[in-house]
C-alpha cells in the first residue's frame, strides 16, 4: 500500500533545552533516524513539519510550514494531509526514538486505502505514530479553526467519523512510545542547529 509520511519536528523543545530533531543517538540525528525508519517502513514520500528559522536541507526532504501557527502537532498533520500525494499519511513525532520500522510496517498492514489506523496501547491512544487518510484533511482544518488542537481529540474524531480505526497493541508495546522531553529521558547529545 502506498503512503506518504511526515515527521513532526516543528516544536520548540523548551524542556529539552535544544532542538529534539538534532539530538544524536549513536552519532545520528534523531530526525535522520525517523526519516530512515519511515522510509524503511515503505513511505513513498517524506515531509518534515518544521520551523521557518531552522535549516533542514541536510535531511533531503520537503519542509512544510504550518498554515495555523502555534497550534501544535495538528497544524503539521494538516499541512501534510493537504500536501501528500498518497491516500494515507503516516504521522510520526520526531521524539519517539524507540519506535521501529517493523512496528510501522505492522501498523501499515492493518490500514487500508480508505481508512487510517491509530495505535492504542493499554487504552492509551498514540496519535503521533499513526496513519490518517487524506480525506481527514477537512476534519483537521475544522479542528484547527475551532481551537480543538489536541492530537488525541483529532484521532478520536477521525475514528468517530469512520475515517480511521483504533488498533490495539499489548502493554509491552508501550516502550516503543517512550518519548524524550527532557535531557534525563535518554542518553543523547545535542548539536547546535
Amino acid at each position: 500500500m502506498s503512503f506518504s509520511a511526515v515527521i513532526l519536528a516543528g516544536g520548540k523543545s523548551l524542556r529539552m533545552g535544544c532542538d529534539k530533531a538534532f539530538l544524536e543517538i549513536s552519532g545520528r540525528a534523531l530526525l535522520a533516524r525517523q526519516i530512515g525508519i519511515v522510509r524503511d517502513a515503505g513511505a513513498v514520500e517524506v515531509f518534515i513539519s518544521g520551523r521557518a528559522e531552522t535549516d533542514y536541507s541536510r535531511f533531503g526532504c520537503q519542509v512544510l510550514m504550518d498554515q495555523f501557527p502555534r497550534c501544535g502537532p495538528l497544524a503539521g498533520i494538516e499541512r501534510a494531509l493537504a500536501t501528500g500525494a498518497s491516500p494515507l499519511l503516516l504521522v510520526l513525532a520526531v521524539d519517539l526514538p524507540r519506535l521501529t520500522a517493523d512496528f510501522l510496517r505492522e501498523l501499515a498492514a492493518k490500514a487500508s486505502q480508505g481508512y487510517g489506523i491509530i495505535p492504542r496501547i493499554a487504552g492509551q491512544v498514540e496519535p503521533l505514530a499513526a496513519f490518517y487518510p487524506r480525506t481527514a484533511h477537512s476534519l483537521a482544518v475544522e479542528h484547527l479553526q475551532t481551537g480543538k488542537l489536541a492530537a488525541r481529540e483529532f484521532a478520536a474524531a477521525s475514528v468517530a467519523a469512520k475515517l480511521a480505526v483504533f488498533a490495539d497493541f499489548p502493554a509491552a508495546t508501550t516502550e516503543l512510545f517512550q518519548n524524550c522531553n527532557v535531557p534525563a529521558d535518554l542518553p543523547m547529545t545535542c548539536n547546535p542547529v
